[in-house]
This record gives C-alpha cells, structure tokens and sequence, in this order.
C-alpha cells in the first residue's frame, strides 16, 4: 500500500502545481486594442470601432460598429443559417448560427434589457428558417441615431481584434465569442458609409465586455478622435496606455477618478456634477442630478435652468467677443472670422474636490468659417437626465471606464499634454 499512496501524494502534488500555474498565468499582452474612426457623413458626428469577423479566403474580413455605451446587446448587418459549412454563406454576407427561442440566452437577452419603445412590436417565438423546425429568437434593437426599432435574430457570433501592451498593436489575434444579433440590411441607411453594426460596451450581461477574460474585462478605456483623419483608440485592459510622442508616458498619470453611479432603467454610464464652475463662478446643478455619459449625443446637453444658467455666465465672461446670430442647435455663437477665439475653461465640479475640465476645443464648435458656438445644447425643461456629456466634449479626452471598482478616469484635454487620441501607433508589430 505505501507504493501506490506515494504515488498517490505525487500525482496530487502535480495537480496542485498545475492548478497554481493556471491561475497565476498571465498573457503576454496587457490589453486588446481596436482603431475609434470618427464619421462625419450622416445627420450627425458618430464614431465606430473596426472589428475582424469572419475568416473567408485566408483572411479576415472587417466591420465597423458604431459605439454605443447604452446598448444592451451587440447586433450587425448579418444572416443566421442552421448550417453553415463552406459556400454555403452568400458572397459578401456575415453568416451566424441563430440561437433557437428554447435555449436560455433568447428568454435572458429578452428579459434583461430595459429600454421601451412605443415603436417595438412585441417579440415572438413564431419564425423558423427553411429546412428545420427550430424556432429562432427575434428580438428588438432600437437604432441609436433615429430611435426606431426593429427585429433582429439572436445568434452565437465570433469577433477577432489585435493584441497589444499598451505601446504597440500586435500581429496576434484574441478571439471574442458573444451572443449578438443580425439585423436586416435596411436598418442601417441611416448609419455612416461603411458602418454596418452596433457595438455595446455598457454594463449589459450581453455586452462585448462580458465576453473577455478576466483580466480584459475590468476596464474599458476609450480616446475618441477629433478629426475622421486619422484614428482614435480604444482599449480593453488594465493598462499601460501609451500615446506618442510621449511615448515612455503612461496615460494613466494624468487621470483623475469619480465613481460611476448605476441607474435602475439603463445599462449606461452615470456620474454625479455637483456644479459648473466658469471663470471662478459657480452654476448650481440641483442635489441629486442625473449625468449621463452618451457615444451618440453629439454636444452636452443641458436642462433649461441649467442651460440658462451656464449660457448667462459664460455670456457675461465673453462680452468683449461679437455675437453672430445662433446656428442651431446652438443657442450663443461668435463671429470668428477676424480673430481667434480665446474662452476661459468650462469645469464640471464633481465629488471629492475633482473637476473635469472643458478647455475651448471641446466648448467651442467652429460652424463654419465664420461662425462659432458654445457647443451646449438647451434640452428642455424636463430633460432627463439633466445632463448628457456628449461626444464632442469627448474628443481628445481619454476617458478609463473601470467595471471592477465603478470608476470613471479622465483626463481632461490630451492637447495640453502635447498628445491627442490619434496618436497611438497602430503599426502591426510581432507579438510576444
């Protein structure tokens, strides 16, 4: 017996050691990393993400998603086939297994997802594709830019996006399995050129995020560009974040935090604005006001008594400027055609003494060559939430959405630091 039970000891030691090693593995990269693109060829200014998908000829083939960090679920310009075997997917076309109405993800994604739309007609179990029974699982998507809705196929999808430490995009892939949705070609017209899909990274169960590794998951961070020129960045990992020319920098140093707040009927992003502080005067924002974070509003949007209350102040601290006449949306616009415009800096005052701080390329909007305006837009006397921080305050701000401890890291304008968000280098290099 004592043979057999050293034996015994032996292989259990090994098991142990195997187990330690697995847990205390780490990859050899610190994040994932996609291009941002910023779209200005439809009613408003969008940003996508570029996302490998389907394997077809001995490469991959990309999509570009919008982001929205409201939706519940991801959903795309696609097909569901039964069967899907080589040729069979028509020339062109994404082809996706459909998840059936009897499997637990169709009743989940159903039954998780918040927004109501008196558009939506209600969701059955009644379709089938041709040559089996199954039924499939329609679901509702809601199109972010002009808020109708439709029905789209739940499915098992497959997405692929580039490695990276924080410095440089690797040629390695990480591969990214989410239940998504295929929507009809149609409900994509009012998307930018080349932008077929929605890409959720809200705090959804179905949302791209809760498809990663442990690691990756914890954070999202996120640099929009300012110009369709060139690309942004967008980071899943903990960091290190490098943008050139400093390269030996890392981004995290010049954050500043404020916790995340939930929000029961949203899979959104919330923080709290305790007031708007222009030019050492303060704008009170009522107690308990609602902020929202938003990757499809184009400017802050402000309720009417505290739109009123920033345009006043802001106003008296830019007397000296000629008024031109307003361009909607806007409600106070410059003439700039003579000199360039100096404005002091816009901050949100937020919990724990810190301030995001909204210097002129992110409060002013150049309309056209000789018009420019306070980029903050009256929402209404019952706007809710009372504040939308929209996208173009976003731009060239880097932005660290923490999952892990409900926090948001931001930066305020990357410009005063020399860098922008179109500055991460993209150039594929060997990975480790």
């Amino acid at each position: 017996m004592y043979l057999p039970l050293k034996f015994l000891v032996i292989i259990l030691a090994f098991i142990a050691n195997q187990h330690e090693a697995i847990a205390a593995y780490m990859p050899p990269y610190t994040s994932i990393v996609v291009p941002v693109n910023k779209h200005t060829d439809a009613a408003k200014p969008l940003y996508s993400v570029q996302i490998m998908t389907a394997y077809v000829n001995m490469q991959f083939l990309h999509e570009n998603f919008l982001i929205d960090i409201d939706a519940p679920f991801i959903w795309h310009d696609c097909i569901v086939q039964w069967n899907i075997y080589p040729g069979s997917c028509p020339s062109n076309t994404l082809c996706a297994s459909p998840i059936s109405c009897e499997e637990y993800q169709c009743t989940d994604v159903r039954t998780s997802y918040f927004y109501k739309n008196p558009y939506c007609h209600p969701e059955t179990n009644s379709s089938t594709l041709p040559g089996w029974g199954f039924c499939t699982c329609p679901v509702n998507v809601v199109n972010p830019v002009t808020g109708s809705c439709t029905q789209a196929l739940l499915n098992y999808d497959e997405f692929t996006v580039n490695t990276s430490d924080g410095r440089n995009a690797f040629d390695g892939f990480y591969g990214a399995y989410p239940n998504a949705a295929c929507a009809p070609s149609s409900s994509f017209a009012s998307f930018p050129a080349n932008v077929s899909g929605v890409m959720a990274f809200s705090t959804s169960p179905y949302a791209f995020t809760t498809y990663l590794y442990e690691p990756l998951k914890k954070t999202l961070a996120l640099c929009l560009p300012s110009k369709p020129s060139a690309p942004g960045v967008l980071f899943f990992g903990t960091g290190p974040y490098y943008l050139l020319p400093q390269s030996n920098v890392d981004v995290r140093s010049y954050l500043s935090y404020t916790p995340l707040l939930k929000h029961q009927d949203s899979f959104g992003y919330f923080i709290s604005v305790n007031s708007i502080v222009i030019k050492k005067r303060t704008i009170n924002v009522p107690v308990n006001t609602t902020t929202r974070l938003s990757t499809i509003d184009p400017y802050t949007t402000l309720r009417t008594d505290i739109y009123n209350g920033v345009v006043r102040r802001f106003s008296m601290v830019t007397k000296r400027l000629p008024l031109a006449k307003p361009v909607a949306p806007f409600g106070l616009c410059y003439n700039s055609s003579t000199t360039g415009l100096r404005v002091p800096d816009i901050d949100f005052s937020l919990p724990n003494g810190k301030k995001w701080t909204v210097t002129t390329t992110n409060s002013i909007k150049q309309v056209t060559n000789e018009v420019a305006c306070l980029a903050f837009v009256d929402g209404g006397i019952m706007s809710e939430p009372a504040i939308v921080i929209g996208t173009f305050q976003f731009e060239d701000n880097f932005l660290e959405f923490n999952l892990e401890n409900s926090t948001l890291g931001f930066s305020s304008s990357l410009l005063r630091k020399q860098t922008s968000c179109a500055n991460f280098n993209f150039t594929l290099i060997h990975g480790p």
